[in-house]
């Protein structure tokens, strides 16, 4: 589903570093698809490939500690699960997958739209 640019013609290390670059573009422009964050509060969302979601949050509380939440969707043939900080796998209720859907829909028009203003800049 990742919708990055293909860069068959430039050299490996290259691509790799247009491909980290084009992640971060796509994870914070996800990250504001869900309304603004306060002072302190980061969120990405994004695709990391064609079967999975990446979801991160990380905000600093009232004490000064910072606190991070990464959930990783793998879709698979059978469902969509997921991992929350490396623990154990979990699958989605029909209510979370379907919100993951709307939200994946989201994400790539939204994406999409930005690269075609890129396009055109």
């Amino acid at each position: 589903m990742s919708i990055l640019p293909r860069f068959s013609r430039q050299e490996p290390d290259r691509r790799s570093q247009i491909r980290d670059m084009l992640l971060r573009f796509e994870a914070k422009i996800g990250g504001q698809l869900f309304g603004a964050l306060s002072k302190g509060h980061d969120r990405q969302f994004f695709c990391l490939d064609e079967n999975t979601w990446i979801w991160y949050e990380s905000w600093t509380d009232n004490k000064g500690k910072r606190h991070s939440v990464t959930t990783r969707y793998d879709v698979r043939p059978n469902g969509i699960i997921k991992l929350q900080n490396g623990k154990v796998y979990q699958r989605l209720s029909r209510e979370e997958a379907d919100n993951l859907v709307r939200s994946a829909e989201l994400y790539y028009n939204r994406i999409s739209a930005e690269y075609r203003q890129l396009q055109t800049a």
